[in-house]
């Protein structure tokens, strides 16, 4: 989006985004920081513990002067690097606080600074990921998620799923949806009138014509087929080693690979510290950083803040072309 017309929606009243600061004892807290003194067209709104924040920041030698805090109290009193059980309450509590607001028109969108999985898990708390918990949430039937950095918009079909269960999980209605949302979300989100998609096959070579399997030949090929008669410019499969080439990728606007770490290797290898991770399909906007919790650099200051600094200004944008219809 242009800078022009960037300024044209600050004219607008615009509703605040809300970032969640995320895993206390991680990064997030101190990259929510580095916003005070930033300039995005979209006001923010910080949720998070205002002890927790005022601590890190006198640790680091740093203010909270500048952030509008929203204080959501912690469980339990929050080490740097260390996890504590206690406090999945006060991560999911922030979560369904940001969701709340997004529902009822409090806020624009969302901004999620990285949480770890395995200790809400540790909690009794069965949590896959964020793009799982808002789907479940907001009763949404089928979410995408897409990575966005180094010029790539990297899809997936499937997400966390362990590499033995994802040939069974290809199915038709599972690619066919996400190619619909991520049509649909490019250009009702990013403003691209016909979206260009390249995707991937699962095997090698996608599949040397049935030889390495039958995945591209029974489900996705005839898939493609489908939504090409009815308008969509979906290209593939392609096979995922030669499709991040840079002839192949001319002209496309996303990429959609069939599980997680075929597409998202190359798109972390891209732009690892300013890639934004993107939910596609929900009735909220959410973006969210590429990285997790970072527990080593909790407290140190030498996290790089690049990727909330970019997953906050992918949302204002998303904020401020829509205001413009």
């Amino acid at each position: 989006m242009s800078n022009t017309s960037l300024r044209t929606a600050e004219s607008v009243t615009l509703r605040p985004l809300v970032v969640t600061s995320g895993e206390p004892a991680g990064i997030g807290p101190e990259l929510c920081l580095s916003l005070a003194g930033r300039d995005f067209p979209v006001p923010l709104v910080i949720l998070a513990d205002k002890h927790l924040l005022a601590d890190r920041a006198h640790l680091l030698g740093r203010s909270i002067d500048g952030l509008d805090i929203r204080h959501v109290p912690l469980a339990a009193p929050s080490v740097p690097g260390k996890l504590d059980t206690a406090n999945t309450s006060y991560v999911m509590a922030l979560l369904d606080r940001a969701l709340e607001g997004c529902l009822n028109g409090e806020f624009s969108g969302m901004v999620t600074a990285p949480v770890h999985k395995g200790i809400i898990n540790d909690a009794g708390l069965p949590f896959t990921g964020h793009t799982e918990y808002l789907a479940d949430k907001t009763g949404t039937p089928k979410v995408v998620m897409m990575l966005a950095g180094g010029g790539l918009h990297v899809a997936l079909v499937t997400t966390h799923l362990a590499l033995k269960d994802v040939p069974t999980a290809i199915t038709h209605d599972e690619v066919a949806g996400t190619l619909r949302i991520v049509h649909r979300d490019l250009q009702t989100k990013f403003g691209i009138t016909q979206p260009r998609i390249l995707v991937a096959g699962l095997n090698p070579h996608a599949g040397e014509g049935g030889h390495m399997g039958r995945e591209e030949i029974e489900v996705i090929e005839p898939v493609i087929a489908m939504l090409r008669s009815e308008g969509l410019d979906v290209v593939g499969p392609l096979p995922a080693d030669t499709l991040f080439t840079r002839n192949v990728l001319a002209g496309s606007h996303a990429q959609v690979a069939m599980y997680h770490d075929q597409g998202l290797a190359v798109l972390k290898y891209a732009a690892f510290e300013e890639g934004v991770n993107i939910t596609l399909g929900l009735p909220v906007l959410r973006t969210s950083v590429d990285h997790g919790t970072a527990l080593d650099l909790a407290g140190t200051g030498k996290a790089d803040p690049g990727s909330l600094f970019a997953a906050v200004q992918m949302a204002a944008d998303v904020v401020a072309r829509v205001a413009q219809r």
